[in-house]
């Protein structure tokens, strides 16, 4: 036992058993171990960090509880486009060279909400009577978008955009060349769209279909998402790194993945749209896309 006020209980460095000490010894070994305690927390904190930088392909995180849940996509090569029609022609071969990550779902009203309670989205689009929560964020522009990823990226510190459109086209396809993801026909119960089965036209929540190979929902139906790239008829002259077509009709913005509203032609993986960058419509909305590194 050790001598009451002189001696100290402390754990052995090697064998975690209780011993006895007198004040300086103990001073001393308390000195060591608070370094290997400091060494070790640094270490630990730098190996946490790299985890959260490599994030491997297939991973899902967020960077808050309340954040959009994103998904790592791998970095590969793809053909873009289809011969259907001439805007969405010529297929062209397009080569990402970096994983992303991209949102699992549309952005939701539950998720808009939060940002214009705290003051980042200035508008509050209606939800024409369906409900808000996890259905996606309507009733937006390109420019409202715009104004949610500034937000996201402010709070969390890293940076959100919009994805290009051969970002969300190579995310939609997931590794196919049909004309959806889950096959060459439209079917049933695959996705929201006028021609799927639910002849209801109105959005569902998000989430409420199969997600692709990608691990991403609604990437055909639901709302229509808007994109990073201006307006271009055709193909010709797109890039052919996955980079955002800057060049083009600007005051027009291409819309990916089709609508509640729309018939099967409408929501392949390769259609695609443009609308006015700063109006509204209640079939619109969108997703984000984020940088690793």
């Amino acid at each position: 036992m050790c001598e009451e006020r002189r001696g100290l209980i402390i754990p052995h460095a090697q064998t975690g058993r209780l011993t006895c000490g007198d004040g300086d010894g103990m001073a001393s070994v308390a000195s060591r171990l608070g370094v290997l305690t400091l060494v070790f927390g640094w270490a630990w904190l730098a190996v946490a960090g790299a985890q959260a930088a490599e994030r491997l392909p297939g991973e899902t995180f967020r960077d808050c509880d309340a954040c959009d849940e994103m998904v790592v996509v791998p970095a590969g090569q793809f053909v873009m486009g289809s011969t259907v029609k001439p805007s969405q022609s010529p297929p062209h071969k397009v080569a990402l060279h970096k994983d992303f990550a991209i949102g699992r779902r549309e952005v939701t009203f539950a998720e808009w909400d939060r940002c214009a309670a705290a003051g980042g989205c200035a508008y509050s689009p209606p939800d024409q009577g369906w409900g808000r929560g996890d259905r996606p964020a309507i009733n937006l522009s390109w420019s409202d978008a715009k104004e949610y990823i500034a937000w996201i990226s402010k709070e969390t510190g890293q940076r959100y955009r919009l994805p290009s459109e051969a970002e969300w086209e190579y995310a939609a396809r997931a590794d196919t060349n049909t004309s959806y993801w889950w096959g060459k026909e439209i079917g049933a119960d695959h996705a929201k769209c006028a021609d799927c089965g639910d002849k209801t036209l109105r959005t569902a929540p998000t989430g409420s279909f199969r997600p692709n190979g990608f691990g991403l929902y609604d990437t055909a139906g639901n709302a229509a998402e808007f994109i990073e790239d201006c307006w271009n008829p055709s193909y010709a002259g797109a890039p052919a790194d996955g980079a955002p077509w800057t060049a083009g009709d600007c005051s027009l913005r291409v819309l990916r993945g089709g609508s509640f509203l729309d018939k099967a032609a409408g929501v392949t993986s390769a259609a695609r749209f443009r609308y006015d960058y700063d109006v509204r419509y209640y079939a619109n909305g969108f997703r984000v896309a984020r940088d690793l590194k």
